[in-house]
Formats: structure tokens, C-alpha cells, sequence
């Protein structure tokens, strides 16, 4: 009998290295072996033949069986891994009732009061011109050159209430959202991962390790970087190009007073209203909130955020 492990490690056709238990009664004989190297498989018929008690040819015949099956189950493998990571549909399918409410939130004279006030029924107190800019550059992920945004306020001022309420108007397929990023992550994702889309990082602190990224993204609107690494088949070492196309709408909020000067220049900075009469006007909201008025408001929220997706998938 024969017992096969680690097939799922192997992600190319290219090799199959795999550990083998044979037993024959009490005897036994355990070791990994690449099927895919003739010098191994030879190595691994004799020593088995002399651990089993049997002949060379007779392990030769059953290492071809065996081959075959653990072909099979890696083609499995693949194929369903590949599957897995096959890009989704760009977008749900919309119904003709969701299409038509869309459409006519377009097509209305008063769109932009209409922004205005859906932000504000979900929950975004006072902040109207910078609710309507955020969204404005929102939607201007789908031209050549986005717009950056960068809300700044001191900590607990509602800056991250802002820009989750104008994300949530926003298709989740059309947006990534990060509470941090390293210094070279963003050249790792996939090429076109980010095209058209909004990247939202919660704090710039958060990437600042990527500052660097990012600028290059919001210029050039493109990533590439050549990166070493170890050829699967040969184990030789060489060089890999990845590259992430744009262009991307960056929206970023921030605590920090000083920030990074050239990322600064790229980003349109809106600032929240932290006045006492702002704060009062807050506080009325969050009280109202527990009311059945604002229970009735919030059932109100899901269906503005389904039409405004909606719209946006338009």
C-alpha cells in the first residue's frame, strides 16, 4: 500500500516533489522523493525494493501506477486553485427596478443635493461640502487622472464617519480599503487589482512605509519593480517584473500635522468642522439616533447605499 502526501505544495506542472510511505506487511519505507528527476525516482525503486523485500521492476511498475494517480490529483489541484483565483464578475447583474431607481437618481436636476442629503441621513453631521467633493472624487476614479483626497482633524473629530459614509455609497468591487500597507505591498498585488478603483488606507500613518508607492501611483499612474526570486523548476535564482497598473483614486485620512510634502501636493485636503456648535449638532444626531425616528432613519441608510451603488455601477 502506498500513502502520498504533500501534492497541494507543488503549484506548477513543472514538479512534483512529494512524500511516500510503502508498506508491505511489517515491512516499511518512508521518504520524499521528486517524481519529476529520473535520478530520484531510481533512487527511491532500489532503496524501497530492498526495504519491502521485493524486486526493482516490481517497485518500477508500481511507481508508474502511483505516478499517474498523483498526476491526476495535482491537475485537480490546480485547475481548482486556478478557479479560485479567477477575477469575480466585474458586478452584480442589476434588476430592471434597481436599474431604473438608478437612473433616475442620475438623471435628477437636484443630483447633488440629493448627495448632500443622503450622506447625511447616514449619519455625517455639517460636513456638506466636503461630503459632495469627497464623492465628486470618488466617482473621478474612472478618469485618466483621479483625484487624491485627504481628510484631516485632530483624533475623534468624525473623519473616518465621513469617509466610511461616502465608501459605502461606492460598489465593493470598485474599492479597496486598508488600515495599513508596508513599504512594498502595493507593488505585489495584481496588475489590474487597482485600476479604476478607490484605495482607501484609514490612517496615513499607516502608510507611510508606502508613501513612496503611492506617490509613484498617483503621478505616473502605474507600479513596476523588478524583484529576485527562485525558479521553481531550476531553484536558480532570477529576476521577476510585477506590474500594477492605474490609474487609482487615493482616499486617505490623518491625525498628523505634518505630512509627507510631496503625497501632500497630490492630494486635496479637506479638514473637519470641530467648532462647538459642530460638536452640539453631533450630539443631537447621536441622541436622535435612539429614537424610533432614528431607528426608522437607519432602515433608510441600507436603501440609499444600495441605490448610489447602483448608480455607480451605471
Amino acid at each position: 500500500t502506498y500513502q502520498v502526501r504533500g501534492i497541494e505544495k507543488n503549484p506548477s506542472y513543472e514538479q512534483l516533489k512529494v512524500w511516500i510511505k510503502a508498506q508491505r506487511g511489517t515491512f516499511l519505507h518512508i521518504d520524499t522523493v521528486e517524481l519529476y528527476t529520473a535520478r530520484q525516482r531510481q533512487a527511491w525503486c532500489k532503496q524501497a525494493s530492498i526495504e519491502l523485500a521485493l524486486s526493482e521492476e516490481a517497485m518500477k511498475a508500481d511507481l508508474a501506477k502511483l505516478l499517474r494517480a498523483v498526476e491526476l490529483r495535482q491537475d485537480e489541484l490546480i485547475r481548482a486553485r486556478q478557479g479560485a483565483s479567477a477575477p469575480a464578475s466585474s458586478a452584480p447583474t442589476l434588476t430592471p427596478e434597481q436599474e431604473s431607481a438608478a437612473m433616475a437618481l442620475l438623471r435628477d436636476p437636484r443630483l447633488m443635493m440629493r448627495i448632500v442629503e443622503d450622506v447625511a441621513t447616514l449619519g455625517v453631521v455639517g460636513e456638506d461640502s466636503n461630503a459632495l467633493v469627497g464623492y465628486l472624487a470618488c466617482v473621478s476614479r474612472q478618469l485618466d487622472k483621479p483625484l487624491a483626497i485627504l481628510i484631516q482633524s485632530t483624533s475623534a473629530a468624525g473623519k473616518s464617519t465621513l469617509m466610511d459614509a461616502l465608501l459605502s455609497l461606492m460598489p465593493d468591487e470598485q474599492r479597496v480599503h486598508y488600515s495599513a500597507m508596508t513599504g512594498q505591498s502595493l507593488f505585489y498585488l495584481g496588475e489590474g487589482d487597482l485600476k479604476h478603483k478607490i484605495l482607501a488606507i484609514a490612517e496615513e500613518e499607516g502608510v507611510r512605509q508606502a508613501a513612496y508607492a503611492l506617490k509613484l501611483l498617483q503621478s505616473q499612474g502605474e507600479l513596476t519593480i523588478a524583484s529576485t526570486g527562485k525558479d521553481p523548476t531550476t531553484g536558480k535564482l532570477v529576476t521577476e517584473e510585477y506590474r500594477v497598473e492605474g490609474p487609482v483614486m487615493l482616499f486617505l485620512t490623518t491625525t498628523a500635522i505634518e505630512i509627507d510634502e510631496e503625497l501632500l501636493n497630490r492630494c486635496l485636503v479637506l479638514t473637519i468642522n470641530e467648532s462647538r456648535e459642530q460638536t452640539e449638532a453631533i450630539h443631537r444626531r447621536q441622541r436622535q439616533a435612539r429614537t424610533l425616528a432614528g431607528l426608522l432613519s437607519a432602515q433608510d441608510a441600507a436603501a440609499i447605499r444600495s441605490l448610489h451603488q447602483a448608480a455607480q455601477r451605471l
